[in-house]
């Protein structure tokens, strides 16, 4: 009888269990190589889930914006996009703006981020941040603001490089940081 009962208990509880929508919480990424980040938006713009920004969202990380249909993203009270011109190493070791990079990267952003880019000089090699009324008016706020802030969890692992690579030298070897 007990069994009986646990059984009809297990069933009951995975009947009423709703279909759960994956989503990927994003903060405190500060970037890094442009060709990883596409590479690893492709997957998750495939994978349908849903993406929180709920902190700092800098440089490489911004091609998420992009990659991620508009309204697959919301963004918290403490959402803050940090963009910038990319750049390699140079010969002696120091930051040089690679131009090419930096124009593909551009070219990602939807069209209001690009206008609220320009009209703040465009990319150049110091970093421009977006955030509170003005990010808020761009990309939709997340309901769940509070929930998502108390419950911080590390950034998810990298998902798995999608099967398309993304070509040139630009992709690859360009750091937005």
């Amino acid at each position: 009888m007990k069994l009986t009962t646990g059984l009809l208990a297990a069933v009951l509880l995975l009947i009423g269990m709703a279909p759960s929508h994956a989503v990927v919480r994003i903060a405190d990424d500060r970037g890094g190589r442009i060709g990883t980040y596409v590479d690893k938006y492709q997957g998750l713009r495939s994978s349908g889930e849903a993406v929180i920004i709920d902190g700092l969202c800098a440089s490489a990380c911004t091609i998420v914006l992009g990659a991620i249909p508009r309204e697959r993203i919301c963004v918290t009270s403490h959402a803050t996009l940090g963009f910038h011109a990319a750049w390699d190493f140079g010969a002696n070791g120091r930051a040089i703006t690679n131009p090419e990079a930096t124009q593909m990267l551009y070219s990602m952003y939807p069209s209001s981020v690009k206008r609220w880019i320009n009209a703040r000089g465009g990319l150049t090699p110091h970093m421009i941040f977006l955030r509170g009324k003005e990010l808020q008016a761009l990309f939709k706020p997340c309901y769940l603001d509070a929930q998502a802030s108390a419950t911080k969890t590390p950034a998810p692992a990298p998902v798995p490089a999608a099967t398309t690579a993304v070509s040139g030298s630009a992709a690859s070897a360009a750091i937005a940081h």
